[in-house]
């Protein structure tokens, strides 16, 4: 680990966890990055006809979530090539595109391969605060821009890995840092970035054990079994801050002032992409893909390998690869790939109901106003209502005019929505839409 002198982290001796304004949506997963939304007299019913405040047509592609500061709505989007790189800014009242500035150019992008049905060049989400928007590409570049005038404030294009299949993992504000995840096929590592300058405060390499040496096939070794796509989470813990973040092959507790690695959880999976959530005490995470993937507990606490010490439970079979869960109360929701919603108890793991919908999940759930809302590759929205036992509350569908057979095409959410006030931000693979009622 490296580690830059900051003489404001030495001294701190108090959590500056965010705190945004309710009109706001800063981090893909809302203002506690946990999917929870401060917002009420949202509506229930909505079409491509119904409750559509306005809908803006997204130029080149991109799966990153839409994020709201300030009434304006940013998006990345790439060209699909992976040549070109943008950050779009867009007006939250009238859908009016404002700006959309190119940021980066590569000559030579890097391939995703058969990845590219569930990825885009332009996946990881934008985070925000007052007058500054942050906007991440992996491998390709990061920048920090004036939210006013959409000016760049600094770039940094040195960070590199090989994503293989495509980068996913978001960038995290805390204090004075903005955090980025480099979980790739050659080198895994997580970094914070001084967010006035865009320089390197800390980096951390992930101490993972890995086991895929003797594979003869470079492909294997090489591609996904050391990658990961998750974005970390960070709470504060009797008084400190303790960021979860989970790779390939472990997960980890880290403290975000300095990298400091504090604590590892060894698994056997690879590619997480759900972000963890924390509920009394513990971490709920899950480990990817693989035979020995898995959604676990982690207690909070403890140091160094704490695999057998501090994993609480473990469902092995039923949980979400993609979609990250969220917890509501003492009990945690969490979308399937194909067409089931479970409940599970927080405290036991154990299953309280599965309920069946429509189609399949990328897209991270949202509690709002007493209700929980899904969204589907399908493009249907099913809203629940939360508790012990399976009641679906309305259904809605965005047709967005493109085939259903196709989902990297076609309409569906790949995206996690924002909310502010009344209104939802939803993004499909070709528009922006402001859903709200009258």
């Amino acid at each position: 680990m490296l580690v830059f002198p900051l003489s404001v982290f030495a001294s701190a001796l108090a959590i500056a966890l965010p705190v945004f304004a309710a009109d706001s949506w800063p981090d893909y997963r809302g203002p506690h990055q946990n999917g929870h939304a401060d917002a009420s007299g949202l509506t229930l019913k909505w079409s491509e006809t119904k409750n559509v405040r306005w809908k803006t047509e997204i130029p080149h592609l991109g799966l990153s979530s839409p994020i709201v500061m300030e009434n304006r709505v940013w998006l990345t989007t790439a060209t699909e090539d992976g040549h070109d790189f943008y950050a779009l800014c867009i007006d939250a009242t009238t859908g009016e595109i404002l700006a959309n500035e190119r940021l980066f150019h590569s000559d030579d992008p890097q391939s995703m391969g058969n990845g590219a049905a569930d990825n885009s060049y332009a996946t990881p989400s934008a985070v925000a605060e007052p007058g500054r928007v942050y906007v991440h590409y992996g491998h390709f570049g990061t920048a920090c821009l004036d939210a006013a005038t959409r000016k760049v404030l600094w770039k940094r294009e040195d960070l590199k890995c090989y994503h293989y299949r495509g980068a996913s993992s978001s960038p995290v504000l805390f204090e004075n840092l903005l955090i980025l995840t480099f979980d790739g096929a050659d080198l895994q590592y997580v970094v914070g970035l001084d967010k006035t300058t865009g320089k390197t405060v800390w980096k951390t390499d992930r101490s993972a054990v890995w086991n895929d040496e003797h594979i003869d096939k470079p492909m294997v070794r090489e591609g996904d079994w050391r990658k990961a796509h998750g974005t970390p989470l960070i709470v504060a813990i009797e008084g400190q801050p303790v960021m979860c973040s989970v790779g390939a092959k472990a997960a980890y507790g880290y403290d975000p002032r300095t990298g400091q690695e504090l604590w590892r959880v060894d698994h056997a999976a690879y590619s997480a992409a759900a972000r963890p959530v924390y509920q009394d005490g513990r971490f709920i995470v899950v480990t990817g893909f693989s035979q020995g993937a898995e959604m676990i507990a982690i207690k909070a606490g403890g140091s160094g390998v704490i695999t057998d010490t501090h994993v609480e439970w473990r469902i092995e079979k039923s949980f979400p690869k993609y979609s990250s869960p969220i917890v509501v109360d003492d009990l945690v929701y969490f979308a399937m790939d194909d067409s089931f919603v479970v409940c599970v108890e927080a405290d036991t793991g154990k299953e309280v109901w599965r309920g069946r919908l429509t189609g399949k999940f990328r897209a991270c759930p949202i509690y709002a106003d007493g209700k929980l809302f899904f969204f589907s590759l399908e493009g249907e929205t099913t809203i629940l209502e939360p508790g012990r036992e399976f009641k679906v509350l309305a259904t809605n569908r965005l047709a967005d005019n493109a085939p259903l057979d196709d989902p990297r095409r076609g309409p569906g959410f790949m995206a996690s929505p924002a909310v502010v006030g009344k209104g939802m931000f939803l993004r499909t693979r070709h528009h922006l839409y402001r859903v709200e009622g009258e």
